[in-house]
């Protein structure tokens, strides 16, 4: 690691980039979910022992490079752009089943795996209490990128996220103090619970005070200035100086991050944000969203195979059973009072808790004396890889099963006519084509388009009667419409200014002018 100039590292993080949009790029072209395709090529990548891709492997799953890369670099990016684009209406709407699974789910999780560990798989109590932190964290990236193929409910997929966002900061503050301290608390009993409480309230308060100090003062500053790249500017520095302050005074960086972004996204938006400005930051922290996921899974898939399973399968099998078990628990339980959630989205919620990159990042980043240190990297990289993988894998098929991924009424069939009008439309311009190359006659041409215009005119009017009966596909095809549209104007407006008929000044003026309808579409 040390002989590595910076030169060198530079060229290995092209590499690996390289790789991982690749990668991506595949994936969402079979649109399949990218997360845990990249988990699948990284691990063969480092099963393979590919000798160009030597220094590169070596690289990325050295544990103090891992644990940079993922809770420094990009954990302050992808809370935020999640918690930036997250409604406070649709926050509060479902805020009951939100802090249910994150605050109540997440307790019982710690609980059970905790005393469950220490039974079964024999470890110590901090280890075992380290391991129910750890697996308490949830990461949604690969369930939410399949729900956005499907259409899945947009509340199922706000409680998934919202839980995450919380959950993973309760898990790495149950992490600290249960890698830390809890040998300390539990030596002085219940003086030792009352202090373990309050370190426990302390961190959690102080990242909130933090984030919500940083995103309130952050949203009036964007009051005095409309100027997006500058905005976007400020939003990185909201991000990773509220993770990096809330840390240095030992408060939870993770809530800090999440209030931060809550606020500026929402109060910041309100007060002081353009909506070209809302889009462009917006599509900012998606492209930084993207790259950084596809980094994480591809680092992880590369990162669990250094680990050696020989003799541990025992091991593992109790620690995969002892996880799905306790979230089961904690998803029935936490959400037993909630009115209003249906149990097929229980189901959903239980077997879509999968573990992914901060899991790894936080037993990484375990002190290598640390008692049973060894076992607590192979059971958490083994959970991870079975989370990701198998559960990963079959949450399409549960949503399919459930009936979870039902769209609107009438969709089916509009999809049917849909096809069918194309395939129809196709047909004619085809007839139309073939009668002008070879000299087909006007009598057969014209007696075969007559029966395709006829069944055209059929699937027409049976469009025309869903519309009416469901006006909310109607409203979808003009909202697709009048987008492309824009896209169309945008793009007028840059030939004009090309071909200098137009100033820049007046260019600007009309783009922000089709942005900010776009805008109003996406909101709509």
């Amino acid at each position: 690691m040390q002989d590595l100039d910076l030169h060198h590292i530079f060229e290995l993080g092209l590499i690996l980039i390289m790789i991982a949009a690749g990668i991506t790029a595949i994936a969402k072209k079979f649109n399949k979910p990218y997360p845990i395709a990249l988990v699948i090529v990284g691990a063969i990548i480092g099963l393979l022992n590919i000798s160009i891709l030597g220094p590169l492997i070596d690289f990325i799953t050295e544990g103090e490079i891992f644990n940079f890369v993922i809770i420094t670099l990009f954990l302050p990016a992808l809370l935020g752009e999640a918690a930036l684009k997250l409604p406070f209406s649709h926050l509060n709407e479902n805020k009951k089943p939100i802090l249910s699974l994150a605050f109540g789910g997440t307790f019982i999780s710690f609980i059970i795996i905790g005393f469950s560990s220490m039974w079964l798989l024999n470890f110590s109590l901090p280890a075992a209490f380290v391991f129910a932190a750890i697996m308490s964290a949830t990461d949604p990236v690969s369930v939410l990128s399949i729900f956005k193929g499907l259409g899945v409910n947009k509340r199922l997929a706000t409680i998934i996220e919202g839980e995450s966002l919380f959950n993973d900061g309760l898990a790495v503050v149950l992490f600290k103090i249960s890698a830390f301290s809890l040998i300390t608390y539990t030596e002085l009993g219940f003086e030792g619970l009352g202090l373990g409480t309050w370190e426990f309230v302390k961190v959690v308060s102080l990242g909130l005070i933090i984030g919500a100090v940083l995103g309130y003062g952050f949203s009036i500053l964007t009051k005095y200035f409309d100027d997006y790249p500058l905005e976007i500017i400020f939003s990185i520095i909201l991000f990773y100086g509220a993770f990096l302050l809330a840390e240095s005074i030992h408060a939870s960086g993770v809530i800090a991050v999440v209030v931060a972004a809550l606020i500026f996204g929402n109060y910041g938006g309100k007060i002081g944000m353009s909506p070209t400005t809302k889009l462009n930051i917006s599509n900012f922290w998606d492209v930084a969203a993207l790259l950084a996921n596809s980094l994480v899974f591809l680092m992880v898939g590369l990162e669990i195979t250094r680990i050696n399973v020989a003799d541990k399968w025992g091991l593992i099998f109790f620690a995969i059973l002892i996880v799905l078990i306790a979230r089961s628990f904690a998803v029935y339980t936490s959400l037993f009072f909630i009115k209003n959630i249906p149990y097929s989205w229980k189901h959903v919620f239980n077997w879509g808790g999968l573990k992914g990159s901060l899991s790894i990042a936080l037993v990484l980043s375990l002190p290598r004396d640390f008692q049973g240190r060894e076992d607590l990297l192979i059971v958490a990289f083994s959970v991870v890889l079975f989370s990701l993988v198998l559960q990963g894998l079959t949450i399409k098929p549960l949503l399919s099963l459930l009936g979870v991924t039902q769209k609107e009424e009438g969709y089916t069939e509009y999809k049917s006519i849909i096809a069918r009008a194309h395939r129809l439309e196709t047909a004619i311009e085809e007839v139309a084509k073939v009668k002008k190359n070879l000299f087909i006659t006007d009598t057969v041409s014209k007696e075969v388009t007559n029966n395709y215009e006829q069944e055209l005119l059929k699937a027409h009017e049976e469009m025309d009667q869903l519309f009416h009966d469901h006006p909310e596909l109607k409203e979808k095809q003009q909202v697709t419409l009048e987008k492309y549209s824009l896209y169309a104007q945008h793009e007028a407006i840059d030939l004009l200014l090309r071909d200098e008929i137009i100033t820049s000044e007046i260019a600007e003026k009309e783009h922000e002018h089709i942005t900010d309808k776009l805008v109003e579409l996406e909101d709509d």
